[in-house]
């Protein structure tokens, strides 16, 4: 059973940073991709960022794209996500995510985290 918790979310003012942190379960192959996605109220489930399992390869939605780095440790199994310049809109759960393939598509997601709560304050 792979197990992915996130940690670091909370409630910063607009323009501020955040970084998040996810820890895999040793079920998960470190050869997988991670990523992220998000969710706001009322709006569907969006990809946020994705990292290659060698770190070699980045993709990142236009709406965090100079904002957010995406980026893993392998010998701890962690990916992190660094959020700068912080825009109420960024307010939403944040889900962590492992998979096979390097996608953006949630179809693609083997595993996903509990989520954890980010508030950007105006």
């Amino acid at each position: 059973q792979v197990q992915l918790v996130e940690s670091g979310g909370g409630l910063v003012q607009a323009g501020g940073s955040l970084r998040l942190s996810c820890a895999a379960s040793t079920g998960t192959f470190r050869t997988n991709a991670m990523g992220w996605f998000r969710q706001a109220p009322g709006k569907e489930r969006e990809f946020v960022a994705v990292i290659h399992w060698s770190s070699r390869s980045t993709y990142y939605a236009d709406s965090v794209k100079g904002r957010f780095t995406i980026s893993r440790d392998n010998a701890k199994n962690t990916v992190y996500l660094q959020m700068n310049s912080l825009k109420p809109e960024d307010t939403a759960v944040y889900y962590c995510t492992t998979s096979r393939m390097f996608s953006p598509r949630a179809e693609s997601v083997d595993y996903w985290g509990q989520g954890t709560q980010v508030t950007v304050s105006s």
